[in-house]
């Protein structure tokens, strides 16, 4: 089975006191990209995760210490009268690396979080630009309707003055065109609202008239729509991936911190000349390689760090199940919504090329009887409403549409 998508072009024409350059749905795209606070925001949490990664894999700060012997120590060549101390430690073998493996593949996830944002933002964008359709679709709707409606009064006072119809098929025309004024103000000043939101979406200001105009094509798309992408390509499965191995990499972590450090270092002691006797090397400064090691004899801290990090694993495998049952779920729901709203739209089609038909025998009737008024105005406001549906239809296939682009994480 094939769908055929009714592909709209449009123009977004900006009206603020000064005309700037139409922009087509692509461009909103890009520029809520670049704009989007939120999105921003992502992105500046990955880098801040980045910056994590040079925080851990670097070597302690190499301990200095200073002593003065306020009573100095009397050794053979003379009194130590102060001593300067140099240490380094180094973790076990492996442990900077290791760590910063841990935070390299969480600012990865943080990254596949941003992708995820990136995609969701696309998704509302394209949903509040189809609603900006239908509403100018009905506007233009009911004005053609309201057109069609003056031109029957004019036809239903002309056949009063010949006394081939009443007074009431005037009056009942004037209703139905002053609804149709009211449903058209009420359609204007619901683009307001729908204006602001869409611009919101790309952070500018909310006076930017978002002015759309359809060109329709057509292309194909296969049932299953780029379902093998939705459990393969989506980012928030891949940044459970990436969380998975750092979590794995976090438990190999905890046992490398549980491993002695060791420390390399120095001592320099400053030593005064005898003044009682005479002596070889008298004075001489004492210089003392040294080597440390720490012993990590509580090792309570690192059997609940090896702990913490296999729970995480355990609540990543359930997060991914719930993740991924999510995502089918909605695949389902939207794939259904796309085809209803297709399926609806062959349907007014059909409704309306039948419903034209029959107002065009009504009105040669008409013509010659000045009967079936009523049944006219009936039949052109059901024709009405098969063509709003049509637009309310069109907008929820393209809604539906950009749903599922989100869930398979179809890039633009």
């Amino acid at each position: 089975m094939k769908l055929y998508i009714l592909i709209i072009t449009a123009l977004l024409l900006s009206s603020m006191g000064t005309s700037i350059s139409a922009q087509s749905l692509e461009e909103s795209l890009k520029i809520a990209a670049e704009n989007n606070p939120l999105l921003k925001a992502k992105y500046a949490e990955f880098e801040a995760a980045m910056q994590k990664v040079a925080q851990v894999n670097s070597l302690p700060d190499p301990t200095f210490s200073f002593g003065y012997f306020v009573s100095p120590v009397e050794t053979r060549v003379g009194p130590q009268q102060a001593k300067l101390g140099l240490t380094q430690m180094f973790p076990w073998f492996g442990t900077l690396k290791t760590a910063g493996n841990v935070h390299a593949l969480l600012a990865q996830a943080k990254y596949q979080e941003f992708i995820n944002a990136k995609n969701e933002l696309y998704m509302q964008v394209k949903s509040g630009w189809y609603p900006i359709y239908e509403v100018n679709q009905k506007i233009g709707l009911q004005k053609e309707n309201r057109a069609i409606l003056r031109s029957y009064k004019q036809l239903a006072t002309t056949g009063f003055k010949n006394d081939r119809s009443s007074m009431v098929d005037v009056i009942r025309v004037d209703i139905m065109i002053e609804n149709t004024d009211t449903e058209i103000k009420l359609l204007q000043d619901q683009l307001r609202p729908l204006y602001v939101h869409f611009n919101k979406l790309l952070n500018r200001s909310d006076s930017v008239v978002v002015k759309v105009e359809k060109e329709i094509g057509l292309i194909e798309i296969s049932t299953d729509y780029r379902k093998d992408s939705l459990l393969t390509n989506h980012p928030l499965l891949q940044s459970l991936d990436l969380k998975m191995k750092s979590a794995q990499a976090e438990e190999g972590l905890s046992k490398k911190q549980g491993m002695p450090k060791f420390g390399i270092g120095m001592d320099y002691v400053f030593v005064g000349d005898r003044t009682d006797a005479v002596v070889p090397d008298n004075g001489k400064n004492v210089f003392m390689p040294m080597v440390s090691m720490s012993i990590p004899i509580y090792r309570r801290k690192y059997k609940a760090a090896t702990k913490e990090a296999q729970f995480k694993q355990d609540a990543i495998v359930n997060y991914k199940t719930n993740t991924e049952n999510i995502l089918v779920s909605n695949y389902e729901i939207a794939w259904y919504e796309l085809e209803k709203a297709r399926q609806l739209i062959e349907l007014y089609e059909v409704q309306i090329s039948n419903t034209k038909q029959a107002i065009s025998l009504l009105e040669i009737a008409y013509s010659n009887s000045g009967k079936d008024f009523e049944e006219i105005l009936r039949m052109q406001q059901e024709l009405l409403q098969y063509q709003i549906a049509t637009a309310t239809a069109t907008k929820a296939f393209f809604v539906a549409l950009a749903k599922l682009d989100n869930l398979t994480s179809k890039t633009e």
